[in-house]
């Protein structure tokens, strides 16, 4: 009986997350042949841009992947699995922003959204587990919004706590508990390999 293979963390970012202090830099860092989605540059706000860099990310990966996806990344992710397939184990997404109300200042608006193709969300079950991690006060995002975007992607709701945007802003340079969840979809870290070295 052949073992099941460890799956292959693919982090996607939100549009601002491609940062050294961001919390997925230091998981990549963790996690032994993580990939990461490449930014984009001239078409950053293009929803379908976004959904193929990350389709044509995991057509380079055989086997299955584990999805870890911050704040934008988290619609990009939901979009890819309307429209695309590949073996995905699970799915992390943490603080999807709510596209639907008028984000902070300095964000784009909903009109902006909807020409760039992110309006509308998605609400269909995905075809994968999936864990929303959901803060308290996220200014991105109420937390029952959050909450009606978990049941109807028919994921498993993690509430955080006050964590802001889990973004380095909020003051999230790491976040552990992230490698806690993938455990869940059969991920190693790092320290799990030194723990049984």
């Amino acid at each position: 009986m052949n073992p099941t293979p460890t799956p292959t963390v693919v982090l996607v970012p939100g549009l601002r997350d491609h940062v050294p202090d961001h919390w997925q830099t230091a998981l990549a860092a963790r996690i032994a042949g993580a990939v990461t989605v490449p930014p984009l540059t001239d078409t950053r706000l293009s929803r379908d841009a976004q959904v193929t860099a990350l389709n044509d990310t995991l057509s380079r990966i055989q086997g299955p992947v584990v999805l870890v996806a911050h704040s934008a990344g988290v619609h990009t992710t939901v979009h890819w699995a309307a429209r695309h397939h590949h073996t995905v184990r699970g799915a992390l997404l943490a603080t999807p922003p709510d596209f639907d109300t008028p984000l902070p200042d300095g964000h784009p608006g909903p009109q902006t959204l909807r020409e760039n193709g992110w309006l509308p969300v998605p609400r269909t079950p995905l075809p994968f587990p999936a864990i929303v991690a959901a803060s308290t006060d996220d200014p991105m995002a109420r937390f029952d919004r959050v909450a009606a975007l978990a049941h109807d992607w028919g994921s498993r709701l993690v509430d955080l706590g006050p964590v802001g945007h889990l973004n380095p802003a909020s003051g999230y340079g790491d976040w552990p508990q992230a490698q806690e969840f993938l455990h869940t979809f059969g991920c190693r870290t790092t320290s799990d390999t030194e723990a049984s070295a």
